[in-house]
This record gives structure tokens, sequence and C-alpha cells, in this order.
């Protein structure tokens, strides 16, 4: 599971990504070598929610790739993927023990070590930290650093994710700090094509590779 749990992490944004954009541009993205899709949108279209998750998830399949939803547990269940959890958005625990022993489940730590560490004992396979940079999704959110990301590499044993307001351009020193992945919306989807996407995953892609 840990070699799975490295490289690009596209995040996908509702807004970025409507007008049919979603499944070629997720598409796109995997294609230039994105090991994880997590499908956000905050909407209360259900039965849109699960035929888009749903396809998603036969994309993800296709490329070999690894879908997790954001902080929908019944959906994750259903589809029986993986979960990612905010701070206040659900109980790991619980949620390890709905979808079992092999699904992928990440926690939002912000930029809190402790945190990390109670997400850790209560059966994360991953922390994420951020934001590292100025986020157009979370621009609230506490700042990281990359001394951050030091520390948790030295204190967890669990892949480590940075977020916010990451490109091309900022990402490669993450990388030196730490990073096993790097969650990516704004620096990966907004973009003028699918084709642009997909050049910005191979880049992404190809900074792990040199690390």
């Amino acid at each position: 599971m840990s070699r799975q749990l490295r490289g690009l992490y596209a995040i996908t944004d509702s807004m970025l990504l409507a007008g049919g954009k979603l499944i070629p541009w997720v598409d796109a993205a995997l294609a230039g070598g994105a090991r994880i899709v997590q499908y956000r949108d905050k909407s209360g279209d259900s039965m849109r929610r699960l035929d888009e998750a749903r396809e998603l998830n036969q994309l993800c399949q296709h490329y070999g790739a690894t879908l997790i939803i954001n902080d929908d547990l019944p959906l994750a269940t259903e589809l029986g993927v993986g979960l990612h959890l905010g701070r206040e958005d659900g109980c790991l625990r619980t949620a390890r023990e709905q979808l079992g022993p092999h699904a992928i489940i990440g926690a939002t730590c912000h930029a809190d070590l402790n945190f990390a560490a109670e997400a850790e004992a209560a059966g994360a396979n991953y922390i994420a930290f951020g934001r590292f940079f100025q986020s157009v999704t979370k621009p609230g959110t506490p700042q990281a650093t990359p001394v951050l990301l030091e520390q948790a590499r030295q204190r967890f044993k669990l892949p480590v994710v940075a977020i916010g307001g990451i490109t091309l351009n900022n990402a490669p020193h993450l990388i030196g700090a730490g990073a096993s992945m790097l969650a990516v919306i704004n620096g990966l989807f907004a973009a003028s094509s699918a084709n642009e996407v997909e050049h910005r995953a191979r880049g992404f892609t190809e900074l792990f590779q040199s690390n």
C-alpha cells in the first residue's frame, strides 16, 4: 500500500470541472500519472454524486489508481472505495469499522502533529497537512511549513500528504521535505484543456520519479 500512496493526488472541484469536464479531465490527470483521485463535491445532489463517483471509480480501476471520497462515508461504503475526512467531518474509527481493514482512509491534520498522532492511532492510512501556500479552495486554514513535513516524516510511519496552493514551481521543495503525495486542485485542474491537465500531471509525476 505504501507504494500506492506516493505521487500526484488529484482532488476534483465541482466548479472547476463543471460543464462536462469532470470525467475527461480526471481521465487526463490519470493518464498523466495521478495515483489517487479524491472526489470532492459538497452539493446536495446525491444521485448525481453517486453517478459521478461510479464513473470516476471505473476510470481509476482502468488506470490502476485509487478513488477516495471526500467526507461522505455512506457513498464510500456503497462504492467500496476509500474516504478522506476533515477535522470536523466524521469519526475515523467509525469509518474504519464500516469500511473494513483494506480501505484507504486519510485525515486532514492542517498543521497539527498531535492530531496526526490521533489519526494514526484511529486507523488512518495517510495524514494530510496544509495549506502550504495561498489556497483558492481553503484560504483560511492554518499554514503549514516544510519543517512540519520533515517533523512528520521523522515521527510517523504513515505516508504524508501536502496540500494547499501547490504548483509545479513550488512542489519540489515539498517533496524534498518529505511529502509522499502532493494533493493538487487548482494547480492541476485550473487549465484551459484536458491536454493541459495531462501535461501538468506528467510534470508532477516526473518530480516524484526524480526524487
